[in-house]
Order: structure tokens, then sequence, then C-alpha cells
């Protein structure tokens, strides 16, 4: 399999739109290619320029959500791209593509996948190496290229010099994508966009790409805007990991964590941003702040600490619960297994570790969740209720504020359920 792949798992047929006219089949009408254009951070980003006017190629090896596109549907949710896949494919807008071959030779090409980690929690750069080598014989010299997804600091500038070894000359970009999940073709309107590149040229040519879809450009260079989008996702989890230090600090000395917050906040402007609690996951600030914790040496104490904390906020509910229940006689229910509320994207979702922990000592854990399709083992929620002795909430999908929990004693986290029988 080509390293260029689109970040997601197996496609979901969730949100839908009428297709009523067939997409062109040449890529020679297509402005530009969005490469992993079927993935989390290429659909928004390609019904973007597709608003804005603009005809994209979206070239990525998932056959199967590229079928779904053509179709008028989406692979995941993503609240509100509906309307704009409907009108994208009644207007000629899209060329679905899944071969580098099929890259034209004309307009920007931006790549959406980003630098993973490896099991030792660091960066494997040299994916985007071969993403990059399993497109060069397909684009020309003119050519800019734009990293999208996030890339470990210094990878646009090596990209550069990579480049330039091999004798070639595209401009290189790094316009980072800053998008909350499920809400990028909001936020892709609202938000300023970072751009950089390693030449004026570049950057002139990367500004004028994305001028069509954002209200404002942020123009730096590149070890900058690699920065920025690291530094964006690291601070967020390191305040997670604050605010779920002191509910463990609050739960242990027998304090109601959600009315300390309330006396924190209320009228006081300096804390009304201060996060709640909660299981703080996802494919992006976790590998963000350990990307950074290698690129220090690991010398980023704060971004250890705040891994620490966060992965572990789910152990430590294991072991409260052993403290204060016999859980080996008992059925353990887990409301939501996305990562976060109200989308259907399970990776690296801390539900599933708390499942894992829990089946070592439970008699049996049951899980639900409204969206996600990807898992045959979950249950409808009213067969977890009935059956399971303790409930948790793992996601606050809106959902479950009113659901019918049969009274059932709930651990409840997020202090998001109301006139419930919370035990923790």
């Amino acid at each position: 399999m080509l390293a260029y792949s689109s970040d997601q798992g197996d496609p979901l047929n969730i949100e839908s739109s009428k297709r009523t006219t067939s997409a062109p089949t040449s890529v020679r009408t297509a402005d530009l290619t969005v490469v992993g254009g079927a993935g989390h951070v290429g659909i928004p980003l390609v019904l973007a320029f597709t608003e804005a006017g603009l005809t994209v190629n979206v070239n990525d090896i998932n056959e199967t959500a590229l079928d779904l596109l053509r179709a008028g549907r989406l692979p995941f949710i993503e609240h509100g791209a509906a309307p704009l896949l409907a009108k994208a494919l009644a207007g000629n807008k899209l060329v679905f593509t899944s071969s580098p071959a099929a890259i034209e030779r004309t307009g920007p090409v931006i790549v959406t996948i980003g630098t993973p980690v490896d099991e030792f929690l660091n960066p494997v750069q040299v994916e985007i190496q071969r993403c990059v080598d399993s497109l060069l014989q397909h684009v020309d010299d003119n050519q800019l290229l734009v990293l999208r997804s996030t890339v470990y600091p210094g990878t646009t500038d090596w990209l550069h010099e990579y480049l330039r070894r091999l004798g070639r000359k595209n401009r290189i970009a790094f316009c980072p994508e800053r998008v909350v999940q499920g809400y990028g073709v909001k936020e892709l309107r609202d938000m300023p966009q970072i751009v950089s590149a390693t030449t004026p040229e570049g950057e002139r040519e990367a500004s004028d790409l994305f001028r069509r879809i954002a209200p404002e450009l942020v123009v730096v260079k590149p070890i900058e805007a690699e920065f920025a989008k690291l530094f964006n996702n690291a601070y967020r989890y390191i305040e997670f990991a604050a605010t779920n230090q002191f509910y463990l600090i609050a739960k242990s000395a027998g304090a109601d964590y959600q009315a300390v917050m309330r006396a924190m906040k209320h009228n006081y402007p300096r804390a009304k941003n201060f996060p709640g609690p909660g299981f703080s996951a996802g494919p992006c600030l976790f590998k963000d702040t350990m990307q950074l914790v290698a690129y220090a040496r690991n010398q980023f104490g704060l971004g250890h600490a705040a891994m620490q904390v966060n992965e572990g906020f789910v152990l430590q509910l294991v072991d409260d619960l052993r403290r204060t229940h016999d859980i080996s006689k008992m059925t353990i229910g887990l409301l939501g297994m996305a990562f976060k509320a109200e989308i259907d994207d399970t990776r690296a979702s801390l539900s599933y570790k708390l499942k894992r922990a829990l089946q070592m000592f439970a008699r049996e854990v049951l899980t639900t969740d409204p969206f996600v399709t990807i898992d045959r083992s979950l249950l409808p929620l009213d067969q977890v209720v009935a059956r399971s002795d303790i409930l948790i909430l793992c996601t606050p999908h809106s959902v479950y504020a009113d659901a019918d929990l049969g009274n059932k004693p709930v651990v409840d986290v997020w202090g998001f359920l109301k006139n419930t029988n919370i035990v923790y």
C-alpha cells in the first residue's frame, strides 16, 4: 500500500446527499489535486475549494471511500458537508482518482498525510519521503507541493533540500489544517489559515490558493508554522491534563469537582475558558505532543506529564471502581466509543483503553454508541442499560442527556448528566 492513503479507517455511510449528475472522468478538468482527499483532513478541504468554484481531483487509494463520495455519500460524519458534496457533484467539480499516475501535471498538489509516530513514540519521517517519492514522477517542476497535515519540525525545509538534491524545482509550502474533527467545513470558512513556504514564490502561490477559502491569512516561516500547529495541540492536551489532574485530586478529597469549577469560573473572566474533565483522546493531541517530546530530546516535561495524566485517567477510574465495587461480579456498560461527542471517529479513543482495562477485572463489559458503525460488538443503548449493573459515560453524546438509564448507577467524570444516579 502506498504511503499516501487517506487518514480514515473503514468508511461509514453516515451522512448522505443526493447526486444529481455524474462527475467528470478526466483529470484535465481539475484545478488542483488533494492527495488523501477522501480522508478526514481531505474532504473538508476539497469541499471548501469546490465551494470557491474550483474543480478538485480527489486522489486517494481508499476505493471504497471514493465510491461513496461518487454516490453522494460521506464516509464519516462531517457536519455541513452533505449539501456541499451534492452541489459539487451536480456542478461537475469533483474528479475521483486512486493512483498517483492520475495526478494532472498542472495545478497545486496538496498532500494530506502527516508524520506518524512509531511504537516508541518517535516520528516516522520516512513516510513523508515515501509519499513524495511516489508522487514525483507524476508531477512537474512547475507545480506547487503543499503539506497539509502535522509534520515534525523542520520537515518542510528538509523536503525543499531533498527535492533540490534530486534536481527538482517544485515550490514547497506547509499550510496546516487546524479544524475540529467533524466541523472542518464550518471552521475552514471562519478561521485564519497559516501559510508558509520555502521560497517567496511558493509563499505567494500558496497565499493565492488559500485566500480563496480562508477569511484571512497568517504568513510565517515553515518552522514557525510547524511549531504553531504542534504547540496548539500540545497546549490543549496540557490544559486537559491539568483539569483531569485537578479532578482526581478533588475526588480523592471527597469534593465535588463540578462545584469547584463553578466556584472557579463564576463571573471570573480569567477562568472562563478553563476546560472540564474527561477523556482526552483522538488522533492528534497525543501524537503531536509526543512529536514535540521527540523534537525536544525528551526534555519536554510538561508533555510527558500530560500524557501520563490523560492516558492514566481511565486506568485511575478502573482502580477507583475496584476499590468501591466488586466489579468481578458486575456487568459494566460503556456509553460512547467515539473519541469525542457527536462524531463517529474511534481513532485513539480512550473508551477502548478503558474497555480493555475493565475486561481484566469485570464479569462482562458491554459497549454502545449511536454514531459508530465499524465496531460489530456494539449493542443498542437499551440492551446495554438493561444488562449492566453500572454504566460509565465515556463520550458525552447529546443523546445520553435525556436517555432513560433505568436509574442505574453511572460514572460521569464529565459532569454531563443531570438527575442521574451518579456514583463517581
